[in-house]
């Protein structure tokens, strides 16, 4: 890493702590067993599911069944009664603690208080709760809890005092507190799940259900829901400034109808997860302490080793005290918010001419597509650490996509090389590029039948000036560029036409 920019990092970081806007705690996070790291709400991509559906995931050798809703029972002690509950994540009930029903709902009124028998845990705690975030109307009215990998589970186990049974390890299979299922993988478990409910006589059903379904945006996998200690900070005081700064004109954003999409963001801003576990990037300037030992774990931060030290010894009364770095990284958008200001070499901004000069700059100009990912958190993290806005104008461009309207891959086939338009390129010199690079066998098959569906021909000859015409005639969009090279052609035809009509 860059010493001036990590110098940054370690500062910002370092200060936010001091201040309590960052700080560490056991929360659920978007965990992407296949990559085995925490994810942003924003890396997230939310897919809808419209019914009984098989799914390939990175890591399985099988498909996946997603889209059913699962139906199953769960036994009153000491009576011959039950409760039927309802799940589209099976295999999560190996967690459960409780069943939750809406108090209101005269169905389930008697039960409420009563303890329950876990098929697989007899000897685990269940009981019936009252929560009003039942929907009375879902399923049977019955909730499976399972406080360890459910976000709303989570929050009804705080208000109601349960306990938090994680099943999975980072990986994504089933850990030792899945009882017979451990060390399965996860979608195994769900198999073996339901095969060992129906030889208890407590399988009630499975049927096809609409449902969204998150996936990690990088790697495709299935998000899980994880309890893990990470470091989070609050961007609550910043965003509302950073709202305020676009309000009364101080910042502006061009075009302006994307104003409501940052006021959106901002004015519902969510904790932010900042722990990566990747094997690059700017390391956490967090040490615990691991001598003298601890009932609970002690953090602190610094700008270096013996800083963090000094502050551990002062705090604990004794000098025989031994830290050791948190081995995860920072999110990525944490050290490119620091850019209008790090370049220049903040936090040594005594005497620093390039500082006084350019910062703030005037204008910056980027895709619409991160406005939050990127901009806001420049604009927040500039004015929590300088007290400046980092720019007076942001200019949003439109993305290029396919004439479909789907963002540009190499798996999909459908990456369009300026040069190639300019030049042409013939189909199955466009395949021999994809057999040139580094994607998968199945996945350059899949490339080219997506390339000879769009390019049966290949694509033509353009020339520059074609090209330019036709990006230039979509940017009237704002928003994307669904860019049809047939349409490209045509100015192309347009412009021979100017030519010929001038010479």
């Amino acid at each position: 890493m860059d010493a001036m920019l990590n110098k940054a990092v370690v500062e910002a970081f370092v200060r936010f702590h001091e201040q309590g806007l960052i700080y560490r705690d056991n929360r659920l996070v978007n965990w992407s067993p296949h990559l085995r790291t925490a994810l942003s709400d924003l890396e997230v991509d939310h897919e809808d599911i419209p019914g009984t559906t098989l799914l390939s995931i990175p890591g399985y050798d099988g498909k996946v069944e997603v889209g059913v809703l699962c139906e199953f029972k769960y036994p009153i002690k000491g009576s011959k009664e039950h409760l039927i509950v309802a799940t589209t994540r099976l295999e999560t009930m190996l967690g459960d603690v409780a069943v939750a029903v809406h108090p209101e709902d005269d169905r389930y009124k008697a039960f409420v208080g009563k303890e329950l028998e876990h098929p697989f845990f007899p000897d685990r705690k269940m009981v019936v709760v009252a929560d009003t975030m039942v929907d009375r109307e879902f399923g049977t009215g019955c909730v499976k809890i399972t406080p360890a990998h459910d976000v709303n589970d989570f929050k009804c186990g705080q208000r109601n005092g349960l306990e938090m049974i994680s099943v999975f390890s980072e990986d994504g299979s089933i850990n030792g507190n899945g009882g017979p299922f451990a060390g399965q993988h996860r979608f195994e478990g769900r198999k073996a799940v339901e095969e060992a409910l129906k030889q208890k006589g407590l399988w009630v059903q499975k049927k096809s259900h609409a449902m969204r379904l998150g996936l990690c945006s990088r790697s495709k996998d299935i998000v899980e829901p994880f309890l893990k200690p990470q470091w989070w900070m609050n961007c609550k005081e910043l965003a509302e400034k950073s709202v305020k700064a676009v309000k009364e004109g101080d910042l502006a954003i061009i075009p302006e109808f994307h104003q409501n999409t940052w006021f959106h963001w901002l004015e519902n801003i969510q904790e932010w997860c900042i722990s990566r576990q990747l094997w690059w990037g700017h390391r956490i300037p967090a040490y615990k302490v691991v001598k003298p030992a601890q009932e609970k774990e002690l953090w602190f931060s610094g700008r270096s080793y013996d800083e963090a030290k000094a502050q551990a010894q002062a705090k604990l009364g004794t000098n025989d005290v031994e830290l050791v770095q948190d081995e995860d990284v920072l999110d990525t958008w944490f050290s490119s918010g620091l850019f209008p200001f790090s370049v220049f070499g903040w936090p040594d901004i005594e005497g620093n001419d390039d500082f006084e000069a350019f910062f703030p700059t005037t204008l910056l100009e980027t895709g619409h597509d991160i406005l939050f990912f990127w901009v806001a958190r420049m604009v927040m993290m500039s004015i929590g650490l300088t007290g400046q806005l980092p720019f007076k104008t942001v200019y949003l461009h439109a993305l290029v996509r396919d004439a479909h309207g789907r963002k540009m891959s190499k798996s999909l086939g459908n990456v369009i090389d300026p040069l190639e338009v300019i030049d042409g390129i013939t189909l199955p010199e466009l395949h021999k590029k994809l057999e040139e690079g580094n994607l998968p066998a199945k996945e350059v098959e899949k490339a080219k039948r997506g390339q000879s569906a769009d390019y049966p021909d290949g694509i033509p000859e353009c020339g520059a000036d074609a090209l330019r015409f036709g990006l230039l005639a979509y940017t009237q969009q704002g928003r994307n560029v669904n860019l049809d090279i047939n349409r490209v052609v045509g100015y192309r035809h347009f412009c021979n036409k100017v030519w010929n009509a001038t010479r």
